[in-house]
């Protein structure tokens, strides 16, 4: 399927405690691109990007975040929040020889590197968000309610809008997480399978029903098996199979606590960002936002208030929207990939590998 040969590597951080695994790949003396997953994912999930950018000349680097895969994954919630993972980012990126790099993110990787980008904004020459525009994921709970759609959820109905199963999560931690470990693999299957789908665009996701159904799918007591989704129904199926085997028996070893623990420090995270935010969060480097157009739980495309206070803390913000669901770089790689090539380019030319070249005129 594809040749690209990755490093594996292991760096150490919160005082030699904990480990991050990582993958590397590339030319060793090439700009160095960081890849963060988000939920339930793994580093392997960037593969399309990684071996895009790696056969441009750049050096890639993909961990698996805390809690997943080969990295630690203890069963202490604490362990979890933004500050002690954004230690480890700043290990993983000693790790790699460098001082700063171009970040990107999805999802919960999102949250992690924004914190990163205004507590160490000295680290991030560029960052790259999909999905998840910045300060509101990582400052929590209240934060995100009080930029929910009013017109798609009322707050009768809806009280937390499209946020209920993280408050679901919060009440009800040791419940979610078993429902989930019951079958990993179905889970991860189902997770992935959410592809773009227009007529979802302005209604309410799935997610606004969790806390008041008592669980996921209408409270049913365990996860739907793997074969309801068909072949080629989960953005998995784009990947090596040996990639969602390994992906599959790391989650059976973890299980969901670390995963699902990103959620349970809503309270400890604001207050760290608040305090620890250089120039009261304001970010000047430059900074690329990818929305997933038909993304129905972060629905940028049909809530401006999502985006607001992203643009006003970005000084040098460049926005792109992909015709995608949620994973929209496993639905759309290519059209990924480009965006963030052409960005690169456009943005910071002197960081693109490769000799000047220059124009020939005949005599």
């Amino acid at each position: 399927m594809s040749s690209l040969s990755f490093s594996s590597n292991f760096v150490s951080y919160a005082d030699g405690t904990k480990r991050i695994h990582y993958l590397a790949a590339g030319s060793p003396q090439g700009p160095l691109l960081l890849f963060l997953h988000g939920w339930p994912g793994a580093a392997k999930t960037w593969r399309p990007q990684l071996e895009a950018f790696a056969a441009l000349g750049f050096r890639v680097v993909a961990p698996d975040m805390p809690g997943y895969g080969k990295s630690t994954a203890n069963k202490v919630l604490t362990d979890y929040k933004l500050e002690t993972i954004v230690e480890g980012m700043l290990a993983l990126l000693a790790d790699t020889g460098r001082g700063k790099a171009v970040w990107a993110a999805h999802d919960w990787g999102s949250g992690v590197l924004w914190s990163l980008a205004a507590t160490h904004p000295e680290v991030c020459l560029g960052v790259i968000s999909l999905t998840i525009p910045y300060r509101v994921l990582e400052l929590g709970l209240d934060d995100l309610t009080s930029i929910v759609n009013r017109d798609i959820y009322p707050e009768d109905q809806y009280p937390y809008g499209q946020w209920a199963y993280q408050v679901f999560y919060e009440q009800h931690f040791e419940k979610a997480t078993a429902w989930f470990d019951q079958d990993k693999a179905a889970v991860l299957r189902l997770c992935y399978s959410d592809k773009a789908n227009p007529e979802e665009l302005g209604k309410p996701a799935f997610t606004a029903t969790v806390l008041q159904d008592g669980g996921w799918f209408g409270g049913i007591p365990s996860p739907p098996p793997k074969s309801i989704i068909p072949p080629g129904g989960s953005h998995l199926d784009s990947l090596p199979e040996e990639d969602v085997r390994e992906m599959e028996e790391d989650f059976e070893k973890n299980t969901f606590f670390g995963p699902d623990a990103y959620y349970m420090n809503h309270k400890a995270n604001r207050t760290w960002i608040l305090a620890n935010s250089k120039e009261g969060g304001l970010l000047r480097m430059p900074v690329l936002f990818i929305e997933a157009k038909f993304d129905a739980v972060v629905d940028t495309a049909v809530n401006p208030k999502f985006t607001e206070p992203m643009k006003e803390l970005c000084e040098n913000l460049s926005l792109a929207s992909i015709d995608a669901g949620h994973w929209v770089a496993l639905e759309k790689p290519e059209d990924t990939t480009a965006t963030i090539a052409r960005w690169l380019v456009q943005t910071m030319p002197s960081y693109w590998p490769g000799q000047a070249v220059s124009k020939y005129s005949k005599p």
